[in-house]
């Protein structure tokens, strides 16, 4: 019988029990994967930008495209302003890109496949960006929430949907990522279950669908990371550059 499609997504403690102040603070599963994400994103860039030749290697070469694609992201989407905050949103795409890649291989854990994980991302991205909007603009920034040519008729009421879509970006922002991996993995664990079910003779047609469905979620995981950075960046460019 086939393994419950669910049971990859469960939370495991790792070592001894941490409680502080009441609040559980123990290792666990998802917590090593955290961590060996980050360990990976250090070591690749460690060995990519280590020598620094004319002609590149291949991690160097790989490295700085990452580095060229983020850089062209932030400037297409927010501007020069948003420059100082290219280590931000290159850490950012590198650790939910890696998070996702590290979640393919097999006895792995996804990370970004809880909600609770790309809640917080998403919270931090939201608080930070208000902050900086307000201390860019000061109260001016709440004209974001007002269009310009608006009949004074609507104003309340488009005033009022602004409002609701603004605080709903941590919402969707988490939900996004966090439905897309979920999702996927799910799918790859059904098929997978099938062709266990059917054995070799009937397994086949499943095994088709979980390769090609492999191929499937490695380019979304990498598109989920592209839209969350870049996702990042147009909240950046509204706080910056105060379009409304």
């Amino acid at each position: 019988m086939a393994s419950n499609p669910m049971q990859q997504f469960s939370v495991h403690k790792i070592g001894p029990e941490i409680k502080i102040a009441g609040i559980d603070l123990s290792f666990t599963n998802a917590s090593l994967f955290m961590v060996i994400s980050a360990s990976i994103i250090l070591l690749f860039l460690f060995f990519g930008s280590k020598e620094k030749k004319i002609i590149p290697n291949k991690i160097q070469l790989i490295a700085e495209m990452f580095y060229a694609f983020v850089a062209k992201m932030i400037s297409d989407t927010a501007g020069s302003k948003a420059k100082p905050y290219f280590p931000f949103i290159f850490s950012l795409f590198m650790f939910v890109l890696f998070c996702n890649m590290v979640g393919m291989l097999p006895y792995s854990f996804t990370v970004t496949s809880h909600i609770i994980v790309t809640l917080i991302m998403a919270l931090f991205i939201f608080i930070a960006v208000t902050i900086i909007g307000f201390i860019k603009h000061g109260f001016k920034y709440l004209s974001i929430f007002v269009p310009s040519g608006v009949p004074v008729v609507l104003l309340p009421l488009i005033t009022i949907i602004e409002i609701i879509s603004y605080l709903s970006r941590p919402v969707s922002l988490s939900v996004r990522l966090f439905a897309n991996m979920m999702a996927g993995h799910t799918m790859l664990k059904v098929f997978g279950g099938f062709v266990i079910s059917l054995g070799l003779l009937g397994g086949w047609l499943p095994l088709g669908f979980s390769v090609a469905l492999t191929g499937l979620e490695i380019l979304v995981a990498f598109l989920q990371a592209y839209v969350f950075a870049i996702l990042t960046c147009i909240y950046l460019n509204d706080a910056l550059n105060l379009h409304h």
